[in-house]
């Protein structure tokens, strides 16, 4: 049989428990804290993408897009320090969220639905996301200040390493012989043009905004070309 607790007992079992409970309250805030935080700088992340693609890294200001994205000025500097760091963060995002898609194009898969499958999640992406196709295309056709070195390292030892597996797929006779690195210029071409040239886009179609349908229509036309071209 336990033994009855002792009145100190049961004081160290209440402090016990009232540790357990702080610490527990404690954790909880600090999840609350933290979804807080990245909600917030979600918003942010979202609304620097309008203002750079609408303004120009020389035009936007910390004012507009703390404005745009709903929150107080102080938050932009609380979460990102600077308006450079800012834009920095955005670039970077944009090209790993470009990165991810490759991730289809792996020796053992079939080279047909994998390229189909990067294909149509860059799409996606234009669709998703115009706003950050754009920033990224302003900023080469700056001569890429900021993006500069990530495009020399990150993006070149990417694209290196996906190309050697297009070349391992040609070699086995598993698709038709074309130039690997300029293929990734090619799709990056087909699939980006409906973000960064949008505007030129919907005068051609007569749209006052590409609808759904647009956009599962030219998915699909970029898919067969490509997959056409590679012979799969």
């Amino acid at each position: 049989m336990n033994p009855v607790p002792r009145p100190a007992d049961k004081a160290v079992t209440g402090a016990r428990s009232d540790r357990a409970l702080g610490g527990a309250v404690r954790s909880a805030e600090t999840a609350v804290g933290g979804t807080i935080r990245q909600a917030n700088r979600e918003r942010i992340l979202r609304a620097a993408n309008r203002v750079f693609a609408r303004k120009g890294y020389s035009g936007a200001t910390t004012a507009a897009i703390a404005e745009a994205a709903g929150l107080p000025k102080a938050n932009v500097h609380y979460y990102f320090g600077s308006k450079q760091a800012l834009y920095r963060e955005v670039l970077a995002g944009t090209l790993h969220a470009w990165l991810a898609p490759m991730d289809h194009l792996v020796p053992e898969a079939d080279p047909a639905a994998a390229i189909e499958a990067y294909l149509r999640q860059k799409m996606a992406l234009s669709a998703r996301r115009p706003d950050a196709s754009r920033v990224f295309a302003n900023e080469l056709l700056h001569g890429a200040p900021v993006l500069g070195s990530l495009i020399r390292t990150e993006l070149r030892q990417a694209v290196a390493a996906k190309a050697a597996v297009i070349e391992g797929w040609i070699a086995a006779g598993r698709m038709e012989p074309v130039d690997a690195t300029h293929l990734f210029f090619t799709m990056w071409a087909a699939t980006q043009t409906y973000a960064d040239f949008d505007v030129q886009v919907r005068g051609v179609l007569g749209r006052q905004r590409l609808s759904a349908a647009d956009h599962a229509r030219a998915a699909d036309h970029v898919v067969a070309l490509i997959l056409r071209g590679c012979g799969v």
